[in-house]
Protein backbone atom coordinates (compact mmCIF):
# COMPACT_ATOMS: atom_id res chain seq x y z
CA UNK A 1 0.00 0.00 0.00
CA UNK A 2 1.50 3.54 -0.95
CA UNK A 3 0.92 5.86 1.55
CA UNK A 4 1.48 9.85 0.98
CA UNK A 5 4.15 11.32 2.71
CA UNK A 6 2.20 14.74 3.71
CA UNK A 7 -0.04 12.43 5.26
CA UNK A 8 2.89 10.49 7.58
CA UNK A 9 5.02 13.34 8.31
CA UNK A 10 4.72 13.20 12.23
CA UNK A 11 6.63 16.54 12.39
CA UNK A 12 3.76 19.65 12.79
CA UNK A 13 6.09 22.37 12.61
CA UNK A 14 7.39 24.48 9.99
CA UNK A 15 6.24 24.95 6.75
CA UNK A 16 4.87 27.76 4.21
CA UNK A 17 2.27 28.50 7.32
CA UNK A 18 5.27 30.11 9.45
CA UNK A 19 6.15 32.12 6.13
CA UNK A 20 4.20 35.40 6.11
CA UNK A 21 4.76 35.57 10.18
CA UNK A 22 8.96 35.53 9.33
CA UNK A 23 8.47 38.17 6.14
CA UNK A 24 5.99 40.80 8.22
CA UNK A 25 8.77 40.66 10.91
CA UNK A 26 11.39 41.47 8.30
CA UNK A 27 9.40 43.58 6.43
CA UNK A 28 8.19 45.81 9.16
CA UNK A 29 11.76 45.80 11.15
CA UNK A 30 12.77 47.28 7.71
CA UNK A 31 10.53 49.74 6.95
CA UNK A 32 10.66 50.68 10.69
CA UNK A 33 14.36 50.85 10.86
CA UNK A 34 14.59 52.84 6.92
CA UNK A 35 11.74 55.16 8.70
CA UNK A 36 14.21 56.87 10.50
CA UNK A 37 17.73 57.33 8.19
CA UNK A 38 15.75 59.61 5.65
CA UNK A 39 15.48 62.69 7.88
CA UNK A 40 17.98 61.94 10.69
CA UNK A 41 20.41 64.35 9.32
CA UNK A 42 17.87 67.16 9.55
CA UNK A 43 16.96 65.96 13.28
CA UNK A 44 21.15 65.89 14.81
CA UNK A 45 21.46 69.64 12.91
CA UNK A 46 18.03 71.26 13.94
CA UNK A 47 17.29 69.23 17.46
CA UNK A 48 20.92 68.60 18.50
CA UNK A 49 22.83 71.45 16.87
CA UNK A 50 25.55 69.71 15.22
CA UNK A 51 27.11 70.84 12.57
CA UNK A 52 26.52 69.04 8.95
CA UNK A 53 30.31 67.48 9.18
CA UNK A 54 29.48 66.13 12.75
CA UNK A 55 26.22 64.77 12.16
CA UNK A 56 27.05 63.34 9.21
CA UNK A 57 30.45 61.18 11.10
CA UNK A 58 27.77 59.93 13.35
CA UNK A 59 25.45 58.64 10.82
CA UNK A 60 28.40 57.13 9.28
CA UNK A 61 29.30 55.30 12.14
CA UNK A 62 25.42 54.28 13.23
CA UNK A 63 25.52 53.31 9.30
CA UNK A 64 28.83 51.10 10.23
CA UNK A 65 27.87 49.38 12.90
CA UNK A 66 24.78 48.59 11.31
CA UNK A 67 26.08 46.76 8.12
CA UNK A 68 28.86 44.75 10.20
CA UNK A 69 26.60 43.76 13.47
CA UNK A 70 24.48 41.74 11.25
CA UNK A 71 28.43 39.37 10.22
CA UNK A 72 28.46 38.76 14.09
CA UNK A 73 25.17 38.04 14.51
CA UNK A 74 24.95 35.21 11.52
CA UNK A 75 28.28 33.92 13.29
CA UNK A 76 26.37 33.39 16.89
CA UNK A 77 23.26 32.33 15.50
CA UNK A 78 25.18 29.62 13.31
CA UNK A 79 27.82 28.67 15.74
CA UNK A 80 26.05 29.10 19.56
CA UNK A 81 22.50 30.02 19.46
CA UNK A 82 20.65 29.53 16.93
CA UNK A 83 18.14 31.39 14.31
CA UNK A 84 15.09 31.67 16.54
CA UNK A 85 17.03 33.01 19.62
CA UNK A 86 18.65 35.46 17.71
CA UNK A 87 16.08 36.99 15.60
CA UNK A 88 14.14 37.23 19.22
CA UNK A 89 17.27 38.95 20.91
CA UNK A 90 17.09 41.57 17.68
CA UNK A 91 12.96 42.67 17.87
CA UNK A 92 13.30 42.95 21.58
CA UNK A 93 16.95 45.16 21.58
CA UNK A 94 15.68 46.94 18.32
CA UNK A 95 12.36 47.93 19.89
CA UNK A 96 14.29 49.40 22.93
CA UNK A 97 16.66 51.26 21.08
CA UNK A 98 13.43 52.88 18.90
CA UNK A 99 11.27 53.98 22.16
CA UNK A 100 14.72 55.19 23.51
CA UNK A 101 15.02 57.32 20.54
CA UNK A 102 11.34 58.23 20.63
CA UNK A 103 11.76 59.45 23.92
CA UNK A 104 14.07 61.94 22.62
CA UNK A 105 11.63 63.57 21.24
CA UNK A 106 9.06 63.90 24.22
CA UNK A 107 11.47 65.15 26.73
CA UNK A 108 12.82 68.90 26.40
CA UNK A 109 16.01 67.86 28.57
CA UNK A 110 17.14 65.25 26.52
CA UNK A 111 18.37 67.77 23.62
CA UNK A 112 20.40 71.09 23.55
CA UNK A 113 18.24 74.41 23.24
CA UNK A 114 16.71 75.02 19.73
CA UNK A 115 18.91 77.17 17.52
CA UNK A 116 18.40 79.07 14.66
CA UNK A 117 20.43 77.58 11.78
CA UNK A 118 21.82 80.46 10.25
CA UNK A 119 23.59 81.66 14.35
CA UNK A 120 24.95 77.64 14.07
CA UNK A 121 28.43 79.09 15.36
CA UNK A 122 26.59 80.39 18.75
CA UNK A 123 24.60 77.45 19.25
CA UNK A 124 24.50 75.59 22.63
CA UNK A 125 26.41 71.87 21.94
CA UNK A 126 24.45 68.93 23.61
CA UNK A 127 25.98 67.70 26.83
CA UNK A 128 27.60 64.20 27.55
CA UNK A 129 24.81 62.99 29.06
CA UNK A 130 22.21 63.78 26.35
CA UNK A 131 24.62 62.68 23.77
CA UNK A 132 25.06 59.28 25.62
CA UNK A 133 21.59 58.68 25.43
CA UNK A 134 21.21 59.38 21.81
CA UNK A 135 24.12 57.08 20.70
CA UNK A 136 22.62 54.49 23.12
CA UNK A 137 19.58 54.41 21.06
CA UNK A 138 21.39 54.25 17.92
CA UNK A 139 23.36 51.17 19.18
CA UNK A 140 20.25 49.32 20.32
CA UNK A 141 18.62 49.76 17.30
CA UNK A 142 21.68 48.66 15.37
CA UNK A 143 22.31 45.09 17.77
CA UNK A 144 18.77 44.33 17.41
CA UNK A 145 18.82 45.03 13.52
CA UNK A 146 21.75 42.77 13.30
CA UNK A 147 20.72 39.92 15.11
CA UNK A 148 17.24 40.16 12.90
CA UNK A 149 18.75 40.76 9.43
CA UNK A 150 21.64 38.29 9.83
CA UNK A 151 19.45 35.05 10.38
CA UNK A 152 15.64 35.90 9.40
CA UNK A 153 15.99 34.60 5.78
CA UNK A 154 18.13 31.67 6.46
CA UNK A 155 15.20 30.92 9.29
CA UNK A 156 12.43 31.07 6.90
CA UNK A 157 14.70 28.92 4.34
CA UNK A 158 15.08 26.23 7.61
CA UNK A 159 11.23 25.79 7.68
CA UNK A 160 10.99 24.80 4.14
CA UNK A 161 14.15 22.49 4.89
CA UNK A 162 13.93 18.54 4.85
CA UNK A 163 12.65 16.90 7.99
CA UNK A 164 12.05 13.25 9.10
CA UNK A 165 13.69 12.34 5.49
CA UNK A 166 10.30 14.13 3.77
CA UNK A 167 10.50 17.42 2.15
CA UNK A 168 7.44 19.91 3.72
CA UNK A 169 7.34 21.73 0.44
CA UNK A 170 9.13 21.72 -3.37
CA UNK A 171 11.67 24.02 -4.32
CA UNK A 172 9.60 25.67 -6.02
CA UNK A 173 8.02 26.89 -2.60
CA UNK A 174 11.73 28.09 -1.40
CA UNK A 175 11.94 29.85 -4.63
CA UNK A 176 8.78 31.57 -4.19
CA UNK A 177 9.64 32.47 -0.30
CA UNK A 178 13.01 34.61 -1.10
CA UNK A 179 10.99 36.65 -4.11
CA UNK A 180 8.53 37.56 -1.76
CA UNK A 181 11.12 38.20 1.21
CA UNK A 182 12.81 40.83 -0.70
CA UNK A 183 9.65 42.36 -2.49
CA UNK A 184 8.53 42.69 0.75
CA UNK A 185 11.43 44.16 2.18
CA UNK A 186 11.92 46.52 -0.93
CA UNK A 187 8.19 48.05 -0.66
CA UNK A 188 8.26 48.08 3.01
CA UNK A 189 11.36 50.76 2.22
CA UNK A 190 9.52 52.49 -0.07
CA UNK A 191 6.65 52.91 2.33
CA UNK A 192 9.18 54.55 4.58
CA UNK A 193 10.75 56.89 2.48
CA UNK A 194 7.42 58.24 1.67
CA UNK A 195 4.82 57.72 4.12
CA UNK A 196 7.22 58.07 7.17
CA UNK A 197 9.43 60.49 5.72
CA UNK A 198 6.19 63.04 4.94
CA UNK A 199 4.70 62.89 8.35
CA UNK A 200 7.57 63.25 10.41
CA UNK A 201 7.71 66.56 8.00
CA UNK A 202 4.24 67.22 8.22
CA UNK A 203 3.49 66.38 11.92
CA UNK A 204 6.85 67.04 13.74
CA UNK A 205 9.33 64.62 15.17
CA UNK A 206 6.96 63.04 18.14
CA UNK A 207 4.22 61.31 15.93
CA UNK A 208 7.35 60.90 13.09
CA UNK A 209 9.50 58.89 15.44
CA UNK A 210 6.59 57.06 17.25
CA UNK A 211 4.76 55.50 14.44
CA UNK A 212 8.42 53.28 13.43
CA UNK A 213 8.72 51.91 17.15
CA UNK A 214 4.76 51.03 17.00
CA UNK A 215 6.23 49.50 13.70
CA UNK A 216 8.31 47.79 15.45
CA UNK A 217 6.37 46.66 18.04
CA UNK A 218 3.91 45.25 15.28
CA UNK A 219 7.06 43.28 14.09
CA UNK A 220 8.28 41.66 16.88
CA UNK A 221 4.05 40.63 17.51
CA UNK A 222 4.52 38.74 14.12
CA UNK A 223 7.32 36.91 14.71
CA UNK A 224 6.69 35.80 18.71
CA UNK A 225 2.73 34.59 17.68
CA UNK A 226 4.31 31.99 15.48
CA UNK A 227 6.95 30.72 17.86
CA UNK A 228 5.09 27.36 18.56
CA UNK A 229 4.88 26.51 15.06
CA UNK A 230 8.25 27.54 14.09
CA UNK A 231 11.13 24.57 13.39
CA UNK A 232 14.25 25.94 15.77
CA UNK A 233 17.28 24.30 14.84
CA UNK A 234 20.03 24.20 17.77
CA UNK A 235 23.12 25.38 16.97
CA UNK A 236 25.99 22.65 16.97
CA UNK A 237 28.59 23.69 14.77
CA UNK A 238 31.58 26.52 15.84
CA UNK A 239 32.61 28.15 12.65
CA UNK A 240 35.56 29.79 14.62
CA UNK A 241 36.84 26.66 15.55
CA UNK A 242 36.64 24.91 12.02
CA UNK A 243 38.81 27.59 11.55
CA UNK A 244 41.22 27.18 13.82
CA UNK A 245 41.05 23.37 13.11
CA UNK A 246 41.90 23.98 9.42
CA UNK A 247 44.90 26.15 10.48
CA UNK A 248 46.57 23.25 12.99
CA UNK A 249 45.42 20.88 10.65
CA UNK A 250 47.29 22.30 7.76
CA UNK A 251 50.39 23.20 9.87
CA UNK A 252 50.51 19.44 11.66
CA UNK A 253 50.12 18.01 7.64
CA UNK A 254 53.03 20.94 6.57
CA UNK A 255 55.29 18.19 5.44
CA UNK A 256 53.00 17.09 3.12
CA UNK A 257 53.57 17.45 -0.71
CA UNK A 258 50.71 18.51 -2.61
CA UNK A 259 49.34 16.51 -5.78
CA UNK A 260 47.07 18.04 -8.67
CA UNK A 261 43.50 17.88 -6.81
CA UNK A 262 41.76 16.50 -9.80
CA UNK A 263 44.42 13.35 -9.33
CA UNK A 264 44.72 13.30 -5.83
CA UNK A 265 40.76 13.80 -5.20
CA UNK A 266 39.95 11.04 -3.24
CA UNK A 267 42.66 11.85 -0.76
CA UNK A 268 40.84 15.09 0.44
CA UNK A 269 38.66 14.28 3.73
CA UNK A 270 34.42 15.24 2.96
CA UNK A 271 31.34 14.28 5.23
CA UNK A 272 29.09 12.03 4.08
CA UNK A 273 26.06 13.26 1.78
CA UNK A 274 28.29 16.73 1.33
CA UNK A 275 28.93 17.88 -2.30
CA UNK A 276 32.72 16.53 -3.17
CA UNK A 277 34.62 20.15 -4.48
CA UNK A 278 37.72 20.05 -5.93
CA UNK A 279 40.03 21.68 -3.69
CA UNK A 280 41.10 25.51 -4.51
CA UNK A 281 44.19 26.77 -6.01
CA UNK A 282 43.84 29.96 -3.71
CA UNK A 283 46.09 29.04 -0.65
CA UNK A 284 46.52 25.59 -1.38
CA UNK A 285 48.52 25.15 1.81
CA UNK A 286 44.96 25.02 3.52
CA UNK A 287 43.96 22.01 1.94
CA UNK A 288 46.57 20.31 3.66
CA UNK A 289 44.07 20.43 6.20
CA UNK A 290 41.66 18.10 4.55
CA UNK A 291 44.50 15.31 3.21
CA UNK A 292 43.70 11.66 4.22
CA UNK A 293 46.85 9.81 5.28
CA UNK A 294 45.86 6.86 6.82
CA UNK A 295 42.04 6.10 6.03
CA UNK A 296 41.50 3.82 9.29
CA UNK A 297 43.31 5.87 11.34
CA UNK A 298 41.82 9.50 10.27
CA UNK A 299 38.52 8.71 9.97
CA UNK A 300 35.79 6.98 12.36
CA UNK A 301 32.86 4.61 11.59
CA UNK A 302 30.20 7.46 10.06
CA UNK A 303 32.89 9.26 7.73
CA UNK A 304 33.61 12.19 10.16
CA UNK A 305 37.13 12.92 11.31
CA UNK A 306 38.47 11.50 14.29
CA UNK A 307 40.62 14.23 15.38
CA UNK A 308 39.44 17.52 13.77
CA UNK A 309 42.54 19.36 15.25
CA UNK A 310 45.08 17.52 13.33
CA UNK A 311 27.62 63.10 2.86
CA UNK A 312 23.77 63.78 2.23
CA UNK A 313 21.43 64.59 -0.69
CA UNK A 314 18.49 65.76 2.12
CA UNK A 315 20.20 69.32 2.11
CA UNK A 316 20.78 69.47 -1.82
CA UNK A 317 17.11 68.58 -2.08
CA UNK A 318 15.51 70.87 0.41
CA UNK A 319 17.42 73.39 -0.90
CA UNK A 320 15.52 73.03 -4.67
CA UNK A 321 12.09 73.31 -5.88
CA UNK A 322 10.31 69.87 -4.89
CA UNK A 323 6.98 70.86 -6.19
CA UNK A 324 5.00 68.31 -8.67
CA UNK A 325 2.03 70.24 -8.64
CA UNK A 326 0.90 73.38 -7.75
CA UNK A 327 -0.42 72.08 -3.70
CA UNK A 328 2.40 68.98 -3.47
CA UNK A 329 6.10 68.63 -3.06
CA UNK A 330 7.73 65.70 -2.65
CA UNK A 331 9.61 65.51 0.78
CA UNK A 332 13.10 65.88 0.49
CA UNK A 333 14.24 63.29 2.51
CA UNK A 334 11.70 60.88 0.03
CA UNK A 335 13.60 61.68 -3.05
CA UNK A 336 15.93 58.24 -2.20
CA UNK A 337 12.29 56.23 -3.43
CA UNK A 338 13.78 57.00 -7.51
CA UNK A 339 16.90 54.69 -6.07
CA UNK A 340 14.84 51.62 -4.65
CA UNK A 341 12.69 51.84 -7.66
CA UNK A 342 15.11 52.14 -10.10
CA UNK A 343 16.80 48.97 -8.53
CA UNK A 344 13.60 47.19 -8.52
CA UNK A 345 12.49 47.73 -12.46
CA UNK A 346 16.10 47.01 -13.43
CA UNK A 347 16.42 43.78 -11.36
CA UNK A 348 12.70 42.92 -13.13
CA UNK A 349 13.64 43.95 -16.47
CA UNK A 350 16.90 42.23 -16.54
CA UNK A 351 15.73 38.66 -15.92
CA UNK A 352 12.33 38.80 -17.23
CA UNK A 353 12.83 40.46 -20.30
CA UNK A 354 16.50 41.07 -20.73
CA UNK A 355 18.00 37.62 -20.35
CA UNK A 356 15.50 35.67 -22.38
CA UNK A 357 15.49 38.19 -25.62
CA UNK A 358 19.29 37.90 -25.35
CA UNK A 359 19.44 34.48 -25.05
CA UNK A 360 16.88 34.42 -27.58
CA UNK A 361 18.90 36.62 -30.35
CA UNK A 362 21.70 34.58 -30.03
CA UNK A 363 19.53 31.16 -29.67
CA UNK A 364 21.83 29.74 -26.94
CA UNK A 365 21.29 30.61 -22.90
CA UNK A 366 23.14 34.32 -22.30
CA UNK A 367 24.04 35.67 -19.07
CA UNK A 368 26.47 38.25 -17.43
CA UNK A 369 28.60 37.30 -15.22
CA UNK A 370 29.09 37.61 -11.45
CA UNK A 371 32.40 39.93 -11.72
CA UNK A 372 31.01 41.25 -14.72
CA UNK A 373 27.82 42.47 -12.86
CA UNK A 374 29.82 43.47 -9.92
CA UNK A 375 32.23 45.79 -12.52
CA UNK A 376 29.65 47.26 -14.38
CA UNK A 377 27.80 48.42 -10.81
CA UNK A 378 31.04 50.24 -9.93
CA UNK A 379 30.84 52.04 -13.04
CA UNK A 380 27.59 53.21 -12.50
CA UNK A 381 28.17 54.18 -9.03
CA UNK A 382 31.65 56.12 -10.84
CA UNK A 383 29.00 57.77 -13.35
CA UNK A 384 26.39 59.16 -10.49
CA UNK A 385 29.03 60.60 -8.52
CA UNK A 386 29.93 62.70 -11.29
CA UNK A 387 25.84 63.42 -12.47
CA UNK A 388 25.71 64.31 -8.56
CA UNK A 389 28.45 66.74 -8.92
CA UNK A 390 27.55 68.92 -12.27
CA UNK A 391 23.60 68.89 -10.39
CA UNK A 392 25.47 71.00 -7.26
CA UNK A 393 27.61 72.93 -9.67
CA UNK A 394 24.20 74.19 -11.22
CA UNK A 395 22.64 74.35 -7.95
CA UNK A 396 25.09 76.73 -6.32
CA UNK A 397 25.74 78.62 -9.25
CA UNK A 398 22.10 79.95 -9.26
CA UNK A 399 22.25 80.21 -5.39
CA UNK A 400 25.15 82.88 -5.80
CA UNK A 401 23.20 84.45 -8.70
CA UNK A 402 20.00 84.64 -6.59
CA UNK A 403 22.32 86.16 -3.46
CA UNK A 404 21.35 83.37 -1.38
CA UNK A 405 24.55 82.47 -0.45
CA UNK A 406 24.27 83.56 3.27
CA UNK A 407 20.62 81.87 3.41
CA UNK A 408 21.30 77.92 4.06
CA UNK A 409 17.73 77.19 3.93
CA UNK A 410 16.70 79.36 0.71
CA UNK A 411 14.93 77.46 -2.09
CA UNK A 412 16.75 78.10 -5.44
CA UNK A 413 14.94 78.50 -9.05
CA UNK A 414 16.19 75.02 -9.90
CA UNK A 415 14.09 71.75 -9.71
CA UNK A 416 15.07 69.42 -7.35
CA UNK A 417 14.46 66.94 -10.37
CA UNK A 418 18.22 67.31 -11.32
CA UNK A 419 18.63 64.95 -8.87
CA UNK A 420 17.54 62.15 -10.74
CA UNK A 421 20.32 61.03 -13.16
CA UNK A 422 22.52 60.58 -9.59
CA UNK A 423 19.21 58.63 -8.16
CA UNK A 424 18.81 56.28 -11.07
CA UNK A 425 22.67 55.39 -11.55
CA UNK A 426 23.05 54.88 -7.89
CA UNK A 427 19.77 52.27 -8.23
CA UNK A 428 21.53 50.47 -11.22
CA UNK A 429 25.17 50.55 -9.68
CA UNK A 430 23.15 48.69 -6.18
CA UNK A 431 21.11 46.17 -8.75
CA UNK A 432 23.91 45.17 -10.12
CA UNK A 433 27.22 45.13 -7.76
CA UNK A 434 24.55 44.68 -4.01
CA UNK A 435 22.99 41.85 -5.83
CA UNK A 436 25.97 40.73 -7.67
CA UNK A 437 28.47 40.89 -4.53
CA UNK A 438 25.53 38.22 -2.72
CA UNK A 439 25.14 35.72 -5.40
CA UNK A 440 28.77 35.99 -5.32
CA UNK A 441 29.53 35.34 -1.94
CA UNK A 442 26.58 32.34 -1.80
CA UNK A 443 28.17 30.50 -4.54
CA UNK A 444 31.71 30.68 -3.13
CA UNK A 445 31.47 30.34 0.30
CA UNK A 446 29.94 26.37 1.62
CA UNK A 447 26.34 25.95 2.73
CA UNK A 448 27.03 26.06 6.13
CA UNK A 449 27.99 29.81 6.07
CA UNK A 450 24.51 30.40 4.77
CA UNK A 451 23.84 33.05 7.16
CA UNK A 452 27.42 34.57 7.02
CA UNK A 453 27.48 34.44 3.08
CA UNK A 454 23.57 36.83 3.78
CA UNK A 455 25.61 39.29 6.05
CA UNK A 456 29.70 39.09 4.10
CA UNK A 457 27.78 42.15 2.17
CA UNK A 458 27.09 44.02 5.43
CA UNK A 459 31.24 43.85 6.19
CA UNK A 460 32.19 45.57 2.92
CA UNK A 461 29.21 48.55 3.84
CA UNK A 462 30.11 48.62 7.22
CA UNK A 463 33.97 49.25 6.39
CA UNK A 464 32.57 51.81 3.47
CA UNK A 465 31.08 54.05 6.02
CA UNK A 466 34.54 54.36 8.28
CA UNK A 467 36.54 54.97 5.03
CA UNK A 468 33.33 57.80 3.87
CA UNK A 469 33.88 59.33 7.27
CA UNK A 470 37.52 59.45 7.23
CA UNK A 471 37.83 60.87 4.08
CA UNK A 472 34.91 63.77 4.59
CA UNK A 473 37.05 64.57 7.64
CA UNK A 474 40.08 64.51 6.08
CA UNK A 475 38.97 66.56 3.14
CA UNK A 476 37.35 68.99 5.79
CA UNK A 477 40.49 69.72 7.88
CA UNK A 478 42.51 69.95 4.14
CA UNK A 479 40.45 72.46 2.80
CA UNK A 480 39.61 74.55 5.79
CA UNK A 481 43.56 74.41 6.58
CA UNK A 482 44.40 78.51 6.62
CA UNK A 483 40.93 79.57 7.78
CA UNK A 484 39.45 78.78 4.53
CA UNK A 485 35.48 78.07 3.82
CA UNK A 486 36.47 74.84 3.09
CA UNK A 487 34.60 72.69 0.79
CA UNK A 488 31.70 71.19 3.13
CA UNK A 489 30.67 73.52 5.43
CA UNK A 490 27.57 73.64 6.94
CA UNK A 491 25.83 76.07 4.73
CA UNK A 492 25.70 74.44 1.57
CA UNK A 493 25.60 77.45 -0.65
CA UNK A 494 29.20 78.65 0.59
CA UNK A 495 30.89 74.87 0.47
CA UNK A 496 32.31 73.48 -2.78
CA UNK A 497 30.30 70.56 -2.62
CA UNK A 498 30.99 69.95 -5.80
CA UNK A 499 34.52 69.62 -5.77
CA UNK A 500 33.90 67.21 -3.27
CA UNK A 501 31.79 65.10 -5.44
CA UNK A 502 34.52 65.09 -7.92
CA UNK A 503 37.01 63.99 -5.75
CA UNK A 504 34.59 60.75 -4.79
CA UNK A 505 33.92 60.05 -8.67
CA UNK A 506 37.44 59.79 -9.39
CA UNK A 507 37.91 57.55 -5.88
CA UNK A 508 34.96 55.22 -7.38
CA UNK A 509 37.00 54.88 -10.83
CA UNK A 510 40.36 54.01 -8.96
CA UNK A 511 38.31 51.83 -7.07
CA UNK A 512 36.93 50.06 -10.66
CA UNK A 513 40.77 49.25 -11.51
CA UNK A 514 41.50 47.89 -8.42
CA UNK A 515 38.57 45.62 -8.37
CA UNK A 516 39.60 44.31 -11.96
CA UNK A 517 43.16 43.51 -10.04
CA UNK A 518 41.25 41.23 -7.66
CA UNK A 519 39.36 39.69 -10.35
CA UNK A 520 42.82 38.72 -12.08
CA UNK A 521 44.47 37.74 -8.73
CA UNK A 522 40.98 35.67 -8.00
CA UNK A 523 40.66 33.70 -10.75
CA UNK A 524 37.70 32.01 -12.25
CA UNK A 525 34.67 31.39 -9.98
CA UNK A 526 33.29 28.68 -8.72
CA UNK A 527 29.98 28.51 -10.72
CA UNK A 528 32.07 29.65 -13.57
CA UNK A 529 34.43 26.72 -13.70
CA UNK A 530 31.35 24.67 -13.01
CA UNK A 531 29.47 25.93 -15.87
CA UNK A 532 32.98 25.30 -17.88
CA UNK A 533 32.85 21.57 -17.04
CA UNK A 534 29.08 20.98 -17.39
CA UNK A 535 29.18 22.97 -20.59
CA UNK A 536 32.31 21.78 -22.01
CA UNK A 537 30.11 22.19 -26.14
CA UNK A 538 29.55 25.37 -25.58
CA UNK A 539 25.94 25.90 -25.08
CA UNK A 540 26.27 28.34 -22.06
CA UNK A 541 27.62 31.98 -22.76
CA UNK A 542 28.38 34.99 -21.03
CA UNK A 543 26.98 38.16 -22.52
Amino acid sequence: MITEPLLINKNPKGGIRTLPFIIANEAFESMASTGFMPNMILYLCREYNMKITEGTNVLFFWSAASSFLPILGAFLADSYVGRYLMIGFGCITCLLGMVLLWLTTIFPHARPVACDYPLRDSCESATGSQLMLLYLAFGLMSLGGGGIRSSSLAFGAEQLEKRDGIKSKSECALKSYFGWYYVSVSASSMVAVTLIVYIQDNLGWKVGFGIPAAIMLLSALCFFLASPFYVKSKANTSLLSGLIQVLVASYKNRHIKLSLPQAAEERYHHREGSVRLVPSENLRCLNKACIIKHPEQDLTLDGRASDPWSLCTVDQASSMDRHVSRNFEIPAASFCIFTIITMTLWVGFYDRILLPLASKIKGKPCQLSLKQRMGIGLLFSTASMAAWAITETVRRRIAIDEGLSDDPRAVVQMSAMWLLPYLVLSGLAMAFNMIGQTEFYYSELPKSMSSIASAFLGVGMSAASLVASLIMNAVDDVTRSGGKQGWIPSNINKGHYDHYFWLLSALNMANFVYFLACCKAYGPCRVEVRKALDNADGMQEEC
